[in-house]
């Protein structure tokens, strides 16, 4: 893979995780702060993005989002295939719950 596919992937990403979270927070703020592990002020920003500014902000060759977490026990919850599925992201949303959100600095 050439380098300028990686940062065309990583672009795409961006685009897709901007818009996605932008729907999100104009559908249901509240749950898009939970689930994107964000703040208010930053659901704020990305709430008032124009389809220009994001675009910018997607061209980044770095990427934008990441995991919101660094947890192990709460990774391999997300990851179980044994047992009852649902149960193991029950008790990951009430771990994710009690993380910080990101803040903008």
């Amino acid at each position: 893979m050439k380098m300028t596919d990686t940062y065309n992937d990583i672009k795409e990403v961006n685009l897709a995780y901007l818009m996605l979270a932008q729907n999100m927070i104009r559908a249901d703020r509240e749950s898009a702060i939970f689930r994107l592990g964000i703040s208010q002020e930053i659901a704020d920003i990305l709430d008032r993005l124009t389809p220009g500014q994001l675009l910018r902000m997607a061209s980044a060759d770095m990427l934008l989002c990441s995991f919101r977490f660094d947890d192990t026990l709460l990774l391999n919850l997300l990851a179980n295939h044994d047992g009852e599925r649902g149960i193991s992201h029950v008790h990951a949303a009430i771990l994710a719950a009690g993380k910080p959100v990101e803040t903008v600095a």
